[in-house]
């Protein structure tokens, strides 16, 4: 990591929290960064949009804090039990990172829905291609179909020690399905299957209420200070 170069970014409005500026810290030389490389760089709270490896470097706001679920002593409880029960009937398929129109139809539409009052409900076929077609490491596009039907997109990276949930899409249309939830219950059970420890699923930010689902998935590990502490150890003290 020390023969990488890196830039801070001038200071832009939050995403997430709407009343702060924040900044990143960007690994420049990003044709350096593979896969083994990517999984060095994550243990120190870095993360990837596109080809872009990034972390947040903001003065005085350390609110987004990486998080990872341990697969090997995770247990359901009963909701996601009956979560994965009612959606068993989708068929899951590994693909290579490609563009395909229904895959940015169902994009639009879910963050139309979804994600309405963020810039990314705005995309364009090209910030689409940047932002989850584009990777320097091991990625893989995960289709879910409902027989013929596209009903959810997982782009994932799949690291030594694990995989990692880069984004995922779906039917918003459909009222009583739970896609999110069943897609990282399917995430954690792949990991078991390649015989991995941990799924990543990248930051989560305690004042941020659409990140609270992460916590709904125990025993959960969080980065602290490039330390990895058991999520029920230190919330209180966060």
């Amino acid at each position: 990591m020390k023969t990488l170069k890196y830039h801070t970014t001038h200071p832009y409005p939050c995403g997430y929290l709407p009343d702060k500026m924040a900044r990143s810290e960007v690994v420049a030389s990003e044709n350096s960064v593979d896969t083994k490389m990517y999984a060095a760089l994550m243990q120190h709270g870095y993360r990837r949009s596109g080809r872009f490896v990034y972390r947040p470097q903001c003065e005085q706001c350390h609110s987004c804090l990486s998080v990872r679920i341990r697969v090997d002593t995770f247990k359901p409880n009963r909701a996601q039990r009956r979560c994965w029960k009612k959606h068993l009937h989708l068929s899951a398929s590994q693909n290579r990172l490609h563009f395909d129109w229904k895959h940015f139809e169902l994009y639009q539409r879910y963050q139309a829905k979804r994600h309405a009052d963020d810039a990314m409900a705005r995309d364009n076929y090209g910030q689409y291609q940047n932002f989850l077609l584009q990777s320097h490491v091991n990625s893989s596009l995960i289709a879910f179909h409902e027989r013929e039907q596209l009903r959810m997109i997982s782009i994932i990276d799949q690291l030594p020690d694990g995989l990692s949930s880069v984004y995922t899409f779906y039917d918003p249309d459909i009222e009583s399905a739970s896609f999110g939830t069943y897609n990282i219950l399917w995430q954690i059970q792949f990991c078991r299957t390649l015989g991995l420890k941990y799924l990543y699923l990248g930051y989560w930010i305690k004042e941020h209420h659409k990140m609270n689902y992460k916590t709904n998935f125990q025993p959960l590990e969080i980065l602290i200070d490039d330390q990895w502490f058991p999520f029920e150890q230190v919330v209180d003290l966060l």
